[in-house]
């Protein structure tokens, strides 16, 4: 009688062990090594990260959401604020389409100025979308969150990821990024904000890094940073770390001042 021979599976096969707790700094770790090997591929060094909303939608589509709730099919009210809003997407595709074709006529191929977003709707999508009307690569960081799933077509496939963990999603953000956009946004776009000038403020993130508030009116509203310095829990100084704006240009002109300054004679993204 031929005799049974048993092959046990390697460990690094076992779905059932990678999935586990057990496995979870593996996973972790893959969220870090995966993506550089694809940054590395594609020799991204430098992006320019725009945050803000989701739920912002572009000025054609709120347009037409206005005529449809002007016939009684939606909420009126709700339609013409989103069309007002509309304009922050439009601020946000025609800002990434700016930098991308600027950073394509640099004369240094090394120093490449990526757009990178969070790959969902809204903000991320505009920005996405006027990297790719500019014909650049773009980066879209999405995370695994309990919504619809949403095909951010304009993201360059390639370099299109999918995270489980918000802090790794985070760390990506941040390490490639010489430039910040944060446009108004909600719940994850004021934790991200923070996390960066919290890095910012405490020197964890030692390289110049541009950071712009654009919306002045809404952030002003929403944050009440005066506030922060008249009770003392941030000094006047702090203010410096971010410039606040509601023009293009002023915003177009602010980073590409700064990256020129600084990112253009440096090497290498430091945290």
């Amino acid at each position: 009688m031929k005799e049974r021979r048993h092959h046990a599976e390697k460990a690094y096969l076992k779905e059932s062990f990678l999935k586990s707790s057990g496995a979870r700094p593996l996973r972790i770790l893959a969220e870090y090594l995966e993506p550089k090997s694809r940054f590395d591929h594609y020799q991204i060094d430098d992006t320019i990260v725009f945050m803000g909303s989701a739920r912002l939608v572009s000025r054609e589509q709120a347009e037409a959401e206005v005529r449809a709730a002007e016939r009684g099919e939606g909420d009126l009210e709700r339609a013409r604020r989103q069309l007002a809003m509309s304009r922050y997407y439009e601020d946000a595709r025609e800002l990434a389409r700016r930098f991308t074709e600027w950073s394509k006529q640099l004369t240094d191929e090394e120093r490449r100025f990526v757009v990178c977003t969070g790959g969902g709707p809204g903000i991320m999508e505009a920005a996405n979308r006027g990297a790719s009307e500019a014909k650049g690569l773009n980066v879209g960081l999405t995370i695994s969150i309990p919504v619809a799933e949403f095909d951010n077509r304009y993201v360059t496939r390639e370099l299109s990821f999918h995270f489980h963990y918000f802090f790794m999603r985070k760390f990506w953000f941040a390490y490639l990024a010489k430039a910040l956009f944060v446009f108004p946004g909600g719940f994850g776009t004021l934790d991200e904000l923070f996390e960066i000038l919290t890095l910012r403020q405490t020197g964890k993130m030692r390289k110049h890094l541009a950071i712009v508030l654009f919306g002045a009116e809404y952030w002003d509203e929403v944050i009440n940073f005066e506030a922060l310095v008249r009770h003392g829990t941030i000094n006047r100084e702090d203010l410096q770390l971010f410039h606040r704006t509601d023009s293009v240009d002023e915003a177009f002109e602010i980073v590409t001042r700064h990256l020129t300054e600084h990112a253009l004679a440096e090497r290498g993204a430091f945290l």
